[in-house]
């Protein structure tokens, strides 16, 4: 986890003494800046090419150093989580699907319930990891400026298409109507009132007219990061991940449920990461945490609350695998105050249980072999997993 004393000093940037500008063809970072004005939204300052860069002088938004000199770190924590998903990398195609294949062709493999539960799944996931990556590559890259948290958002990036791809490789798999799941978002209420909750924190992100800079842009940011790591990847996904390795746990849909395991133990990093992101901009810069923005953020953690909850009544109108809608309220709102505190809100709803506690054992094992073991090779490509 994040540790301020060792990792984070912010210490004001001084201007630095220098040669003109038309004097000299322009750094790589400077070239960067003319494309995106956005990573320098404070007045431009000469940069001396013969002054190396000081870790204390970089910044997580709004920052003056160069972009693309990754060393000295200042964000270890962020190299170190990069190096984490590198070590955990793994494939859809790595997984044998045949069991669920046959269990799917079976008439009597399955209840309709339980294939609801599946389709309405794929149909929220297939677009919402998609939402997620074009929204670090075309939004929030482009406004961080700590090379060690742009090193791991490129990582996360290409996760997120992993997760594309596993949710596409199942819905080939089972031999879906792929007209039907991939439109779902557009179709399903439950699932398109959620995606319409995320897409405006996407677009003000995206708009090319954006720029980091002041109060307000700075507070849209932040309000953005709030809602993809607390509310999208740490709140949106977890009715679909309880059922799905609800379905796992009884033996039922093996191979998708292994697939869940490890994309639920990915987002579990991205959320992290977030977090960490999120809570080093407001040391950075306090003055964007005011009573009036936490306010705000408390309204967006109890819409989505409700957003999901009604997403778990649509996917779960009877109760199955040994679940019912009304024990995700209770779920949800426990998760929901403990991202709340995460971030250095108080928590929202009164002391919730988790009605869950095997999931919390999924996000936290720390072996390397899989829980279901339908997997021939290991997760992990090196290194002891590690989720503080």
């Amino acid at each position: 986890m994040l540790s301020w004393d060792d990792e984070v000093k912010p210490t004001p940037a001084q201007p630095q003494p220098g040669l003109q500008p038309a004097a000299q063809p322009r750094s790589a970072a400077q070239q960067d800046v003319a494309l995106d004005p956005s990573l320098m939204a404070k007045p431009a300052q000469t940069v001396n090419a013969t002054q190396r860069m000081d870790a204390a002088d970089k910044r997580v938004i709004n920052g003056q150093t160069d972009v693309n000199q990754l060393v000295p770190f200042k964000y270890k924590w962020a190299w170190d989580k990069y190096l984490a998903g590198c070590a955990n990398h793994w494939m859809p195609q790595e997984i044998n699907m045949q069991r669920d294949i046959e269990l799917w062709k079976n008439p009597n493999g399955l209840t309709e319930d339980e294939r609801r539960i599946v389709k309405r799944n794929l149909g929220f996931f297939v677009t919402a990891d998609s939402l997620a990556a074009n929204n670090i590559v075309l939004g929030t890259y482009r406004h961080i400026t700590a090379p060690e948290c742009r090193q791991y958002l490129l990582r996360q990036a290409f996760e997120e298409a992993i997760h594309t791809h596993a949710y596409q490789y199942i819905v080939e798999s089972l031999g879906l109507d792929e007209g039907e799941i991939f439109n779902a978002y557009n179709e399903i209420g439950s699932i398109r009132d959620k995606d319409q909750f995320l897409i405006p924190f996407i677009d003000v992100l995206t708009d090319p007219e954006f720029k980091t800079g002041t109060l307000e842009s700075d507070q849209t940011l932040l309000r953005s990061l709030i809602v993809f790591a607390c509310l999208m990847e740490g709140l949106f996904f977890y009715v679909g991940f309880a059922q799905i390795l609800a379905l796992g746990r009884q033996n039922k849909m093996m191979g998708a449920a292994e697939q869940y395991q490890y994309i639920l133990r990915d987002e579990s990093m991205h959320c992290n990461f977030g977090i960490d992101l999120i809570n080093t901009i407001k040391l950075e810069n306090p003055h964007l945490w005011t009573p009036q923005f936490k306010d705000e953020i408390k309204s967006l953690f109890l819409r989505a609350v409700e957003l999901e909850y009604r997403y778990a009544e649509d996917t779960m109108p009877r109760g199955v695998l040994g679940l019912n809608a009304p024990m995700f309220k209770g779920y949800l709102r426990f998760i929901a105050n403990r991202r709340a505190q995460q971030i250095g809100l108080e928590p929202m709803f009164e002391q919730e249980e988790n009605p869950f506690p095997w999931m919390s054992e999924m996000i936290d094992l720390k072996k390397e072999r899989n829980f279901f073991e339908t997997r021939v090779i290991e997760y992990q490509t090196g290194g002891a997993l590690s989720w503080e």
